[in-house]
Protein backbone atom coordinates (compact mmCIF):
# COMPACT_ATOMS: atom_id res chain seq x y z
CA UNK A 1 0.00 0.00 0.00
CA UNK A 2 1.24 3.27 -1.05
CA UNK A 3 1.82 5.85 1.49
CA UNK A 4 -0.40 8.91 1.80
CA UNK A 5 0.96 12.56 1.44
CA UNK A 6 -0.66 15.59 3.63
CA UNK A 7 0.36 18.93 1.46
CA UNK A 8 0.46 22.40 4.17
CA UNK A 9 -0.38 25.22 2.52
CA UNK A 10 2.97 26.31 2.08
CA UNK A 11 4.33 23.25 0.27
CA UNK A 12 0.92 23.64 -2.09
CA UNK A 13 1.62 27.35 -3.23
CA UNK A 14 5.35 25.90 -3.26
CA UNK A 15 4.62 23.50 -6.20
CA UNK A 16 2.09 25.76 -8.26
CA UNK A 17 5.13 28.34 -8.24
CA UNK A 18 7.16 26.13 -10.12
CA UNK A 19 7.51 25.80 -13.75
CA UNK A 20 5.22 22.99 -14.93
CA UNK A 21 8.36 20.35 -16.47
CA UNK A 22 9.77 21.09 -13.30
CA UNK A 23 6.62 20.31 -11.02
CA UNK A 24 5.77 16.97 -12.90
CA UNK A 25 9.56 15.86 -12.43
CA UNK A 26 9.85 16.66 -8.98
CA UNK A 27 6.17 14.88 -8.30
CA UNK A 28 7.73 11.79 -9.90
CA UNK A 29 10.92 11.94 -7.81
CA UNK A 30 8.28 12.08 -4.32
CA UNK A 31 6.14 9.56 -5.85
CA UNK A 32 8.93 6.79 -6.31
CA UNK A 33 10.02 7.84 -2.94
CA UNK A 34 6.70 6.60 -1.55
CA UNK A 35 6.34 3.66 -3.37
CA UNK A 36 10.11 2.40 -2.92
CA UNK A 37 11.97 4.66 -0.29
CA UNK A 38 14.54 5.13 -2.82
CA UNK A 39 15.63 8.73 -3.09
CA UNK A 40 18.75 10.84 -1.14
CA UNK A 41 16.75 11.45 1.69
CA UNK A 42 18.27 12.83 5.11
CA UNK A 43 17.06 14.03 8.14
CA UNK A 44 17.60 17.81 9.26
CA UNK A 45 19.02 18.69 12.48
CA UNK A 46 18.04 21.13 15.16
CA UNK A 47 14.16 19.93 14.40
CA UNK A 48 11.15 18.47 16.93
CA UNK A 49 9.38 16.52 15.63
CA UNK A 50 12.26 15.90 12.86
CA UNK A 51 11.76 17.28 9.25
CA UNK A 52 13.61 15.17 6.72
CA UNK A 53 14.37 16.21 3.04
CA UNK A 54 14.69 14.51 -0.14
CA UNK A 55 16.77 15.97 -2.56
CA UNK A 56 15.58 15.62 -6.50
CA UNK A 57 18.63 18.04 -8.39
CA UNK A 58 18.60 21.64 -6.95
CA UNK A 59 15.16 21.13 -5.43
CA UNK A 60 14.33 19.44 -1.76
CA UNK A 61 11.21 18.48 -0.59
CA UNK A 62 10.91 18.89 3.25
CA UNK A 63 8.59 16.76 5.03
CA UNK A 64 7.59 14.99 8.33
CA UNK A 65 6.53 10.91 8.70
CA UNK A 66 3.01 11.26 9.98
CA UNK A 67 2.77 7.91 11.46
CA UNK A 68 3.25 4.70 9.72
CA UNK A 69 1.10 5.26 6.03
CA UNK A 70 1.83 9.24 5.68
CA UNK A 71 4.10 11.73 5.17
CA UNK A 72 3.07 15.64 5.19
CA UNK A 73 5.14 17.67 2.66
CA UNK A 74 5.93 21.27 4.54
CA UNK A 75 7.56 22.85 1.69
CA UNK A 76 9.40 22.54 -1.46
CA UNK A 77 12.09 24.55 -2.14
CA UNK A 78 15.34 25.37 -4.32
CA UNK A 79 18.62 24.61 -2.56
CA UNK A 80 19.27 27.83 -2.41
CA UNK A 81 15.85 28.69 -0.34
CA UNK A 82 15.52 25.38 1.51
CA UNK A 83 17.30 26.08 4.43
CA UNK A 84 16.61 29.50 5.10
Amino acid sequence: MARQVIWSTEARADIRAIDRDTALRLLKALDRFLKTDAGDVKQLQGFSPPLLRLRTGDWRFIFRHQGEDAIEVVRVRNRRDAYR
